[in-house]
């Protein structure tokens, strides 16, 4: 999710109905030289009361450095990532490439709880590969080492996204673990969520690429989850005003030059399944500032009254 859930996007999502949010991974290694770009990173959303900051490293020398670089924003949990199967962040050593060393997991984590008293959890998925299926040995080897909080995603990371996430080691983990566990993987509709729940006994659901372009989909969990329906009939006019709303947040953030060129690969998802919507991508993927982004969708709505505010 790096590259989209910055700060603009998670507070459109918590004013769609997310419960928790995570920042982009961020490099221990930067952080722990006050790279003050990679700082700005962990900077909360406007409306963000809970969050996590959620850091990669290959090792544990740069870690006690970047968490206390980090306290003082106050995060509510500080997340080690293994699990991201990028491959430049993999031949770092770092992300899922730590599944292979379970030990030096547990070093990290060390290091990271003699820096502070805020919970620390750790995103993993279920090994390496399929010879290396090792995420329950992984889990307990955080948990002696402090982490109060596990997610797995239960694929490989050979496998990345390609095969269907075993939703059963979400089920064998829970029933293992001491700690709460959050799944994630196949994550797409309000059922999916629901889904999960149900079958595997997980405390809670971690939404990654199903909320791109889609943020509406925390309103409809949430629906399903207290009323046991949601309405899934989401307008073109509310889907792109959504994205608009979301832009003018990341101007904000970012100043408008950035957010424009960043705002292209979100604006493609939210068009998405929209009727007659490649006219609007081509468009989008060449717009430079908010008042063409505006003029594009209004153009595409046919209506010439103002975007709400």
């Amino acid at each position: 999710m790096a590259g989209y859930t910055d700060a603009a996007f998670r507070s459109v999502c918590i004013d769609k109905g997310v419960f928790f949010t995570w920042t982009e991974m961020v490099s221990a290694e930067a952080l722990s030289r006050k790279n003050e770009k990679t700082l700005t990173l962990c900077n909360r959303a406007e409306n963000e009361i809970y969050f996590g900051i959620q850091l990669f490293t290959s090792s544990a020398t740069p870690i006690a450095q970047a968490v206390r670089e980090i306290i003082g924003l106050a995060p509510s949990i500080i997340d080690l990532n293994c699990g991201c199967s990028i491959p430049k962040i993999v031949k770092s050593g770092s992300g899922a490439a730590l599944l292979r060393n379970p030990r030096l997991i547990g070093k990290i984590i060390r290091t990271m709880k003699n820096e502070t008293d805020i919970p620390l959890s750790i995103k993993i998925r279920s090994g390496w590969n399929e010879a290396s299926l090792n995420y329950l040995e992984v889990c307990a080897a955080a948990t002696e080492a402090g982490v109060s909080l596990v997610t797995l995603h239960p694929r490989t990371a050979v496998e990345v996204f390609k095969a269907k996430a075993r939703w059963e080691h979400l089920a064998i983990l829970k029933r293992e673990s001491d700690i709460p566990v959050i799944g994630s993987g196949d994550l797409f509709t309000p059922d999916d969520a629901c889904r999960m729940l149900a079958t595997t006994g997980c405390d809670g659901v971690m939404i990654a690429r199903g909320a791109i372009g889609n943020p509406f989909i925390f309103t409809e969990i949430r629906d399903l989850l207290t009323k046991g329906t949601y309405e899934s009939d989401i307008s073109a006019e509310e889907r792109l005003g959504c994205a608009i709303d979301h832009l003018r947040r990341a101007v904000r953030s970012k100043g408008e030059a950035k957010a424009c060129i960043e705002m292209r690969k979100h604006f493609c998802a939210y068009t998405r399944g929209l009727p007659d919507s490649s006219a609007i991508r081509q468009s989008c993927v060449r717009a430079k500032s908010l008042k063409e982004y505006e003029g594009i969708v209004k153009s595409y709505l046919h209506r010439g009254r103002e975007l709400p505010e």
